[in-house]
């Protein structure tokens, strides 16, 4: 998408798919004085029951497609594995960030290792899978995790492997589709940077923050990242940048870094959509990463987000719903939740709590990192969260 006027408040911004992040991102929108329209198949979806339009289609039926482009000036995606074919078609006649062309690179871990290596960012040595003779791998590749190259996400389609008889085991049990076996490495701790890049290539970017990762899904996001040093940061974010830059990117993407235990960073993923580890933004910084999305999408100026106060976000999972063993839903207690300072809420109006699912989240801020984390602490106790 080259570069064009912006689009002001009063216009209409569109969003494909209807979750968690398009609801957020309709919030945001709305609060700048847009209208909304959102292409979701489910009529209770979470972002769909709060726009201004909700075309109920599938993401490639094309008189959905139409009906979106139709009731929109611009239109974006909240989730990754919205087809690139659904996007290209958009933008025939509307504009559209990020392209099908971007959104494809993040869609596929082959193609996404090959970009990083092409902007000479480091990645975990692997292999591709397509086939059965491409089992025989490196042994230096194994142990390892074999990944699906497409539709994976929070953990699902990846299985660790030890030795070559478990590799062959989980790519039978993945379903032989295209794969790639990634080196598993000696991690420290984890990192994520979520940036904005608009179309006349100006970039900016959320401070770094430091993950945890239970069970292949987000538990914990601290911000500013405790172990990261300054030359960690300046790595990752050269890093996101580089990759962002090469795809001609506009929209808000997240890349997701290891840092090894000898101090090298190395890129694992990349999300082209607004990201889990980024929601803190709402309540810490002064330009959320949705907002940025917003003005991403308006081609409006950037602004330079800033973090307010320290923050520590956690994931609110459906399994809070269940205490214990059993089947008995239960609502978590929120106000003792609400009653510490400095907590704020936000759950996504989603209509069933299922273990695994993700349901809302909870951000602290507090005046200094250690006063947020203490409260954050305080929050896994009353909500019965394994502390961190």
């Amino acid at each position: 998408m080259g570069e064009r006027g912006a689009l002001l408040p009063g216009a209409t911004l569109g969003v494909l798919g209807g979750g968690q992040l398009g609801r957020m991102f309709v919030h945001a929108a709305q609060a700048m004085g847009y209208a909304t329209a959102v292409l979701d198949v489910d009529e209770s979806s979470p972002a769909g029951l709060v726009s201004h339009v909700h075309v109920i289609t599938g993401y490639l039926d094309e008189r959905g497609l139409a009906a979106l482009a139709e009731a929109a000036d611009a239109v974006t995606t909240e989730f990754e594995n919205v087809p690139a074919a659904a996007l290209d078609q958009l933008a025939a006649s509307v504009p559209v960030a990020p392209s099908g062309a971007a959104l494809a690179v993040c869609q596929d871990r082959a193609r996404e290792k090959a970009h990083f290596d092409a902007c000479g960012v480091a990645s975990a040595p692997h292999a591709v899978i397509e086939m059965e003779a491409d089992l025989a791998v490196d042994p230096s590749l194994l142990p390892g995790i074999l990944k699906t190259a497409g539709l994976g996400y929070d953990g699902k389609g990846q299985v660790r492997v030890n030795d070559q008889s478990e590799l062959e085991a989980g790519w039978e049990a993945l379903g032989r589709v295209r794969c790639v076996l990634e080196q598993r490495l000696e991690l420290a701790y984890e990192v994520s940077v979520v940036l904005g890049r608009g179309a006349d290539g100006a970039i900016v970017h959320l401070p770094l923050q430091e993950n945890v990762h239970r069970d292949g899904i987000l538990a914990v996001t601290t911000v500013p990242a405790p172990s990261a040093t300054p030359a960690v940061a300046d790595e990752a974010f050269g890093a996101a940048e580089r990759i962002a830059a090469s795809l001609d990117y506009v929209g808000v993407l997240c890349v997701e870094f290891f840092v090894l235990a000898d101090g090298r960073v190395i890129a694992n993923e990349m999300a082209p959509r607004p990201h889990n580890s980024g929601h803190h933004s709402i309540d810490s910084c002064d330009i959320s990463q949705f907002e940025l999305q917003v003005r991403t999408l308006a081609a409006l100026p950037l602004g330079d987000p800033r973090q307010l106060r320290p923050a520590v976000m956690l994931n609110l999972l459906g399994d809070l719903w269940f205490p214990g063993d059993g089947d008995t839903q239960q609502e978590p207690d929120w106000p003792a939740v609400l009653a510490l300072s400095g907590a704020h809420l936000h759950l996504y109006g989603k209509t069933e709590a299922r273990r695994g699912r993700k349901m809302g989240h909870l951000t602290l801020t507090g005046e200094t990192a250690e006063a947020a984390r203490d409260t954050a602490l305080a929050a896994c106790a009353a909500l019965g969260i394994a502390p961190f």
